[in-house]
C-alpha cells in the first residue's frame, strides 16, 4: 500500500496546459487540493500522513487552463480537470479533490 501512496503523491503533482506567452499582466489562480482515500494510508516511510490536502497560488499570463493531475493510470487516480481563465491582474479560485481509488 506503501507504494501506491509514493506513486500517488508523486502524480499528484498537478499539471497547467499553458498556452503563447502574452504581454499583458499575469493573473492568479489558487485554491485548494484535496486528496481523498475512504482507507487509511501509510507512507514508505511507515508514517500516517498528518493531512491530505494543501493550498496553493501562482500567478499564469492571461489565457484559458486546465487543472488536471499529471501522469494518472486510467481507472486508478479519480480527478475531475478543472477549466479556468486567468485575466490579467485578477485572482481566480479553483479547488480540486484527487481520490487515491484505494478501497
Amino acid at each position: 500500500m506503501s507504494c501506491c501512496v509514493k506513486y500517488l503523491i508523486a502524480a499528484s503533482i498537478i499539471s497547467v496546459v499553458i498556452p503563447g506567452m502574452a504581454s499583458e499582466p499575469a493573473g492568479f489562480v489558487e485554491g485548494h487540493l484535496t486528496i481523498i482515500s475512504p482507507k487509511e494510508v501509510q507512507l514508505a516511510d511507515g508514517k500516517t500522513p498528518a493531512m491530505t490536502a494543501g493550498n496553493f497560488r501562482t500567478a499564469l499570463p492571461p489565457g484559458d487552463y486546465v487543472l488536471d493531475v499529471q501522469g494518472r493510470a486510467r481507472g486508478h487516480v479519480r480527478a475531475k480537470p478543472q477549466r479556468f481563465t486567468i485575466v490579467s491582474n485578477h485572482t481566480v479560485r479553483v479547488d480540486m479533490d484527487i481520490d487515491t481509488g484505494v478501497r
